[in-house]
């Protein structure tokens, strides 16, 4: 028989909580009835461990989408309690869902949204906390829910562009190489008895050399791949290793670029979606140097933070660090001096995800020939070094 977990209060007016076995969840309330309990909320354990079972992040549109039901909700006047569980009822993600729930629970129980979700930082980033925090302290929730929603949708817009621009060139790139392995596993074995005894040019041997070591030493490939990126992961680890590549990968044409101006655009989005909705400046700065994905621009706004600490403007560290456009540090000094920080922060990531996702479509335009042209010279070495040989001994048969 199903088992069912419940929320209930006794005839004291007491909270309780429990298991009980039923056929369905109308038997399992009615169950509960007759025992002098009044259900709050039943739902199937197995549904709500399978959900768990998997412990994932929930996608980033799916919480965008959820703070801008919410949002709704509240703007039309649902109290927070209903609107919490209308949205468990109507949300279709399963963890998502459960999540509510207990969140439902809790602020039933006299807890503030914001530390609900404090909560379930593996699903609330403490971006979105302090954020709700603020909107809870200042009582415009409805509005902090709604900025949350349309800036994580700008977010996911532009990672998903940025993604889906790298798609094609992986595929490139992946079906280049499969090829490549095919042909030096399966094709190049059937020339060598052929060419045994030949004198083969350096091509040709470099080829059979590939092509042995791929049949008959693999597993050595495979564990040094596996070393390698080991390797790098073990880089990736510290702060250091972290910056290193960092760097690398910024001197990168075109493509370095465009990944900096990624990194802009989020710390300028988030820091001006906190700001505009209440979260004091240091608060901010703290939580946006852990979410722009940088590791250089994280030691900026360390910087930064000290400096508005000691009372100084925000933007000299930012512009000795190198990676702001002067453009950019002018406006920010601009809006220091206006008190229009939050407003301008919000035009320039606007303005620098526009150039951005330029700057993507170029990148892409410019590493996809390279590409096909990197493979097209991998599969013509092959063939230069089968086919050598075999035009040497033509000549050598016709004179």
């Amino acid at each position: 028989m199903p088992k069912f977990q419940y929320t209930a209060r006794n005839l004291n007016g007491g909270r309780v909580s429990g298991q009980i076995e039923a056929e369905a969840v109308g038997a399992a309330s009615r169950l509960l009835e007759n025992r002098d309990l009044f259900p709050i909320d039943v739902w199937d354990v197995e549904d709500n461990e399978s959900a768990n079972s998997f412990r994932r992040r929930i996608a980033s549109r799916d919480l965008g989408i959820m703070y801008g039901q919410l949002s709704d909700l509240l703007g039309s006047g649902v109290p927070l309690l209903r609107a919490l569980k209308s949205l468990v009822k109507s949300t279709v993600n399963k963890r998502l869902a459960d999540v509510l729930r207990e969140i439902h629970n809790e602020v039933a129980d006299g807890k503030s949204l914001h530390e609900s979700m404090a909560g379930h930082q593996e699903i609330f980033p403490t971006l979105h906390t302090v954020m709700v925090q603020a909107g809870e302290r200042a009582s415009f929730l409805e509005e902090v829910l709604s900025s949350l929603s349309v800036f994580l949708e700008r977010l996911d817009d532009l990672r998903s562009k940025v993604l889906g621009a790298l798609v094609y060139p992986t595929m490139l790139v992946v079906m280049g190489s499969l090829v490549m392995i095919g042909a030096l596993i399966f094709f190049v074995p059937k020339f060598e008895p052929m060419l045994a005894d030949v004198d083969k040019p350096l091509p040709t041997e470099v080829v059979f050399f590939m092509s042995e070591t791929l049949r008959n030493h693999w597993l050595i490939l495979i564990a040094g791949v596996a070393g390698v990126i080991a390797f790098f992961w073990s880089v990736l680890q510290s702060q250091a290793g972290k910056q290193a590549i960092e760097r690398w990968r910024l001197k990168i044409p075109v493509a370095g670029n465009a990944l900096k101006m990624v990194s802009i655009t989020r710390f300028c989005r988030i820091l001006g979606t906190m700001l505009a909705n209440g979260v004091p400046i240091l608060q901010a700065l703290a939580i946006s140097r852990d979410a722009t994905g940088s590791a250089l621009l994280a030691v900026n706004i360390d910087e930064a933070l000290e400096n508005v600490r000691a009372g100084e403007p925000l933007t000299a560290p930012l512009k000795a660090g190198g990676l702001f456009p002067e453009q950019v540090i002018a406006m920010i000094s601009v809006a220091e001096e206006s008190n229009q920080l939050q407003k301008v922060l919000l035009q320039i990531a606007d303005s620098v995800e526009r150039r951005t996702n330029q700057q993507v479509d170029q990148a892409v335009r410019l590493i996809e020939p390279v590409i096909l042209c990197l493979v097209a010279a991998g599969i013509g070495f092959l063939a230069l070094g089968l086919l050598l040989p075999i035009f040497t001994m033509a000549s050598s048969l016709g004179s």
